[in-house]
């Protein structure tokens, strides 16, 4: 058994007190007065260790006061100095170290509270992980970004969120970045890093909508070689186009037929690639749209029936399945949404083979054209959206382009994808 300091200090002074008082009673009990001067002695003695435990305690109870204020986390006790130079160093030493860890915790608070404000006023998207790789919290720009509250982050992994773009970052490591496109439209970068907390690795995800600036760059540069070609190309065809008509006036009807109907072909190949330059440059030229109350309904129901008969002559059944009441109305371009609509569907018909189907749906505020002909491979619909991009032998990829250029001047979200069921969906979400 392992006794403390202080019991075995009272211990060793009764027992050392206990055998002087021994010793005086044998040696000096026939001597009276030096007997009771040993006595005085031994009572002074008894004091002077008091004193000493006394003092002795002191700076223990000090220490023990010091570690219980530091245990609590209150920087704000200091002690007085007592005059005594052995505690007083003890004392010095520990309000030295209360003010120091004093400063650090407002230092660190301070630094904790700015950077919580520069994370939440960040522009990026920021999700912060715990211990286990699950989200312990994110920043306002999240839950703009991707449109759900902190309870529906909070506590899951990167894998049980129901987003598109976070099933592709599973197997992201730290210090990596990568670029990812979703719906065809939609581009992110995700950056994934750490910071150490308790000495633990803790990840971090920082992610940077780059949708509106990648469109903005593209629309500049296929605009600038847009109008060029269109400059260029309309000079040449208007003066050739001259050239041959004139030529061809001039040479005999009886004669030089082999000639004439070769100058035809080429001024009806001159005016094919005026018009193929013009629907580049509509894209170009697109105006701000004309915004006004239109029954969606109406609109789709129309285009629907328009395009009917384009599907029926290849065997492909269109089904319309919008209600006539009540009216659906949004403030759009209907002209502009028209143009959309038609070419969407015009591209569902030719995904489709004869027996397949085609459905025009709203549901709540999203608009719906789905088929079930050829799906969209993996490599393609990284691509579907980009300008000029097209998967047919003679298509200049102007049908989507246009679209995605109404649609973004009109503020609306849409996506293009093929489901596990088969069907391929383009949704005109948030009409509303």
């Amino acid at each position: 058994m392992k006794f403390s300091l202080r019991l075995r200090y009272i211990i060793f002074i009764g027992i050392l007190h206990a055998v002087l008082i021994l010793m005086i009673f044998i040696l000096l009990r026939e001597k009276k007065i030096f007997f009771i001067a040993s006595e005085v002695l031994i009572l002074i003695s008894i004091f002077i260790s008091i004193q000493i435990y006394r003092d002795f305690l002191r700076p223990i109870e000090f220490v023990r006061s010091g570690i219980e204020a530091i245990k609590d986390q209150d920087f704000s006790i200091k002690f007085v100095q007592t005059g005594k130079s052995e505690i007083d160093i003890l004392i010095e030493v520990y309000n030295l170290m209360i003010d120091q860890l004093r400063e650090e915790r407002i230092k660190l608070n301070e630094q904790h509270f700015f950077l919580e404000k520069l994370i939440e006023a960040s522009p990026i998207a920021i999700l912060i992980m715990d211990f286990d790789e699950k989200i312990a919290s994110i920043n306002e720009k999240t839950k703009k970004l991707f449109q759900k509250n902190t309870n529906s982050w909070r506590g899951k992994r990167l894998d049980e969120l129901d987003l598109a773009l976070f099933a592709q970052l599973t197997d992201l490591q730290d210090g990596e970045s990568r670029t990812i496109k979703i719906n065809s439209v939609e581009t992110y970068k995700v950056q994934r890093s750490h910071f150490m907390d308790q000495g633990f690795r803790r990840s971090f995800l920082m992610i940077e909508e780059l949708t509106t600036d990648i469109l903005e760059s593209e629309k500049k540069a296929y605009g600038k070689v847009i109008r060029m070609m269109a400059h260029e190309v309309n000079n040449t065809l208007g003066a050739t186009d001259s050239i041959l008509q004139t030529t061809r006036n001039y040479l005999a009807e009886d004669s030089f037929l082999d000639l004439r109907e070769a100058l035809g072909v080429a001024s009806d190949r001159n005016k094919k690639l005026a018009i193929f330059m013009r629907n580049f440059a509509d894209v170009v030229r697109l105006p701000a749209p004309f915004k006004e109350p239109t029954d969606v309904k109406e609109l789709l129901k129309s285009v629907g029936l328009f395009m009917r008969l384009s599907a029926e002559q290849r065997g492909i059944t269109l089904e319309i399945k919008t209600e006539t009441e009540p009216p659906f109305l949004v403030s759009l371009d209907a002209g502009q949404m028209e143009q959309v609509f038609v070419n969407v569907i015009k591209n569902a018909i030719e995904a489709c083979k004869r027996g397949d189907s085609i459905q025009l749906q709203i549901l709540d505020d999203s608009i719906l054209i789905k088929n079930n002909g050829e799906p969209i491979g993996e490599e393609t619909a990284t691509q579907l959206f980009n300008p000029f991009f097209s998967t047919k032998r003679d298509g200049q990829g102007i049908g989507l382009t246009l679209t995605k250029e109404i649609l973004l001047n009109h503020g609306f979200s849409f996506s293009l994808m093929s489901g596990n069921d088969g069907w391929t969906v383009f949704e005109i979400d948030k009409i509303v």
